[in-house]
C-alpha cells in the first residue's frame, strides 16, 4: 500500500475520533441537521475504520509467517498462511481504494422521475406508461413512496409525459443511471399486421433540492398561472382553478401542477420540481467545465439515442451503456430493477478507481 492512502486513511481515524466526540457531547442534538449529518459520517468512517483495522491485522499476519517460514519444520505451513494473508491485504486494500471514492452528494436525496414518450406516437405513449408501472414497482419493493406530480394522459391510456416525485433512502443513489433514452421493439396493440414497432422514450431522474431556497429562486422571475385540471376528478376540477403552471422567465423552465385538489399544495410541488430542474441544470453546467464524465441526463427521444432496449418478441433487455443482456423481461417491467442497477453502479465504481488510479500514477 503507497503511504499516501496509509497517511490518508490515518487521518480519517483520527477524524472518526473528533466525529465521536461530537456525537457524545451533550448538546449533540441541538441542530439536529448537523447531528444527521455528524451520523452518517460517523457510518463511513466507521466502515473504513474497520476495513483498516482488518488490513493492518492482515500485514501482521504476514510478517509473522514471514518470520515463521525461518523455521524448516514450519516452512510449508508459514508459506500457507502468507498467501492468506497477501490475499486478504490485496482484497481489502480494494475495498478501502473503493470506499474511498468520493461519493455523490445527492446519493441520499429524493428524486422526480420524468417520463416522456418520444419517437413512436401512441405506442411510445403507452410504453411511457409501462416504464412507470416499472419503476413504480421497483420503488415498492424497495419501501419507497410514489406521489404523482402531474401526468399527461394519452388517447389510449398511456403518457405524453408523467411526472412522480419518489420518495425513500438512496433513491437518487439506486435510479441515476436511468436517466437517458430507452427504445421499446415490440407489435403494437393497435398494429393489425402484427408487424413489430420501434419507439422511444426518455427518463430524466432528478435529485429533489432539500430546500427551494437552495437554488435561489426569484419570485421576480417567475410567471405562475392556474388553470383547471385536466382529466379525471369528478365535478371539482371541472370548478375550480386549483391546477398551477410556473414558468421560470430566465430559462423558459415550465412546470405543471395538477395532481392535488389544493392550489396550496400544487404551487408547492411545481416550485419544488422547479428547484430540481434548475439544480440538476446548474449540475451539468458544473460538470461541462470540469470535463466531467458523467452521463448527460436526457436524449431527444430519437430511436438512435438510447441507453436501454426492450425487446419484447425476443424477450429481452439490453443495457448498451455496459453491454448487459438479460432475457428476462417480465420480470424487469414487473420492477426487478435490481441487477441491471448493480451493474451499472459496479460499472461506474470501475471507472472512478480507473481515474483514481491514472490520477495517482500521473
Amino acid at each position: 500500500m503507497k503511504a499516501t492512502l496509509r497517511a490518508r486513511l490515518e487521518s480519517l481515524g483520527e477524524r472518526l475520533q473528533q466525529v465521536s466526540a461530537r456525537l457524545a457531547a451533550e448538546d449533540a442534538t441541538r441542530d439536529m441537521d448537523a447531528y444527521r449529518r455528524l451520523a452518517r459520517e460517523h457510518a463511513e468512517l466507521s466502515h473504513l475504520a474497520e476495513l483498516w483495522a482488518r488490513y493492518r491485522q492482515a500485514e501482521r499476519d504476514a510478517t509473522a509467517a514471514r518470520e515463521m517460514a525461518a523455521d524448516p519444520a514450519m516452512k510449508a505451513f508459514a508459506e500457507e498462511e502468507l498467501k492468506s494473508a497477501e490475499d486478504a491485504m490485496r482484497r481489502l486494500e480494494g475495498e478501502l481504494r473503493a470506499a474511498l471514492l468520493p461519493r455523490d452528494p445527492n446519493d441520499e436525496r429524493n428524486v422526480f422521475l420524468e417520463i416522456r414518450a418520444g419517437t413512436g406516437g401512441e405506442e411510445s405513449a403507452l410504453f411511457a406508461a409501462d416504464l412507470f408501472r416499472m419503476y413504480t414497482r421497483y420503488a415498492e419493493r424497495r419501501g419507497w413512496q410514489v406521489e404523482l406530480v402531474s401526468e399527461s394522459p394519452s388517447d389510449l391510456g398511456g403518457y405524453k409525459e408523467v411526472i412522480a416525485r419518489i420518495v425513500g433512502p438512496g433513491a437518487y443513489a439506486r435510479l441515476k443511471f436511468e436517466s437517458g433514452g430507452h427504445r421499446v421493439q415490440r407489435v403494437p396493440a393497435t398494429e393489425a399486421q402484427g408487424r413489430i414497432h420501434t419507439s422511444a422514450c426518455t427518463v430524466a431522474v432528478l435529485p429533489e433540492a432539500d430546500a427551494i431556497e437552495e437554488v435561489a429562486l426569484n419570485p421576480a422571475e417567475l410567471r405562475i398561472d392556474t388553470f383547471r385540471a385536466s382529466g379525471a376528478g369528478g365535478q371539482h376540477v371541472n370548478k375550480t382553478e386549483s391546477a398551477i403552471r410556473v414558468t421560470h422567465l430566465p430559462t423558459g423552465i415550465v412546470v405543471e401542477c395538477q395532481d392535488s385538489r389544493s392550489q396550496h399544495k400544487n404551487r408547492e410541488r411545481a416550485l419544488a420540481v422547479l428547484a430540481a430542474r434548475l439544480k440538476a441544470m446548474r449540475e451539468r453546467e458544473q460538470q461541462a467545465k470540469t470535463a466531467s464524465t458523467r452521463r448527460s441526463l436526457i436524449g431527444s427521444g430519437d430511436r438512435s439515442e438510447r441507453i436501454r432496449t426492450y425487446n419484447f418478441p425476443q424477450g429481452r433487455v439490453t443495457d448498451h451503456r455496459i453491454g448487459l443482456t438479460l432475457y428476462k423481461i417480465d420480470r424487469i417491467m414487473d420492477g426487478e430493477l435490481d441487477e441491471i442497477v448493480d451493474a451499472l453502479a459496479a460499472e461506474h465504481q470501475a471507472e472512478q478507481l480507473a481515474q483514481l488510479s491514472a490520477e495517482a500514477a500521473a
